[in-house]
């Protein structure tokens, strides 16, 4: 049964997303396990988790295990003449539900997310506009994203929790996004990996967490993930 958590986020609506970046090394049957994990954490503790692999893993992870996948990036452009680009359509295609956008690795111009949200809406793709500051949660929650997932990128991969070092930052995204555009969830990112990471950051507003190397570069990933969630 799903219940309240203490801050008042219920579990259901609860989103973790595991952002595989291309920690995984060689064959592509190491994101479809990591993906299971993901599965089975989903399934015994009733939290929805969501998994971002490279571009090539996207319709094997799709294909193979029954989880929401995010691309970790999206390009605005449709059909054409645009090599090396990747569009909604055929990320749509390959068995993705929704889009990192503007992730720290992968920054864009505002235009360029605000065309990369639009181009995602079209194609019936949700969307994560990754930002690093209140001034910027405020901006992208202007173009109206599903989630807008706050990191500071000195924090990623740092093991130091942006709840515990910087709880500013969300608390203050989370009150600018709801004067912009209260429909837009906040995700809490970097530094993100035990259990009391994610309480935390739902004590702060967040409705969730993006999240890679605590789990993915963990011994056991899926012990990893139910540490995860075993605070809520």
């Amino acid at each position: 049964m799903h219940t309240p958590f203490s801050g008042g986020v219920k579990i259901s609506s609860i989103l973790i997303v595991l952002n595989l970046k291309t920690y995984l090394e060689g064959t592509g049957e190491n994101s479809v396990r990591i993906a299971q994990a993901c599965k089975d954490v989903a399934d015994d503790s009733g939290i929805d988790i969501a998994v971002a692999p490279q571009f090539c893993d996207i319709y094997r992870v799709a294909s193979q295990v029954d989880i929401p996948v995010y691309s970790q990036h999206l390009d605005s452009v449709g059909a054409g003449s645009f090599t090396g680009h990747a569009f909604s359509r055929c990320i749509k295609d390959a068995g993705a539900v929704g889009t990192l956008i503007n992730h720290s690795e992968r920054r864009l111009t505002l235009a360029e997310i605000d065309a990369s949200v639009q181009a995602a809406k079209k194609s019936g793709l949700a969307t994560i506009v990754c930002t690093n500051n209140v001034p910027t949660s405020a901006a992208a929650a202007a173009l109206s994203p599903d989630y807008v997932a706050v990191e500071p990128p000195e924090l990623i991969g740092s093991g130091i929790p942006v709840s515990k070092a910087d709880p500013a930052v969300v608390t203050g995204s989370v009150e600018a996004i709801l004067k912009v555009n209260p429909a837009v969830k906040v995700l809490c990112g970097a530094g993100i990996s035990k259990g009391e990471d994610l309480a935390a950051a739902l004590e702060l507003g967040s409705v969730g967490v993006l999240l890679a190397s605590g789990i993915v570069k963990a011994a056991s990933p899926k012990a990893a993930l139910e540490d995860l969630v075993s605070k809520i």
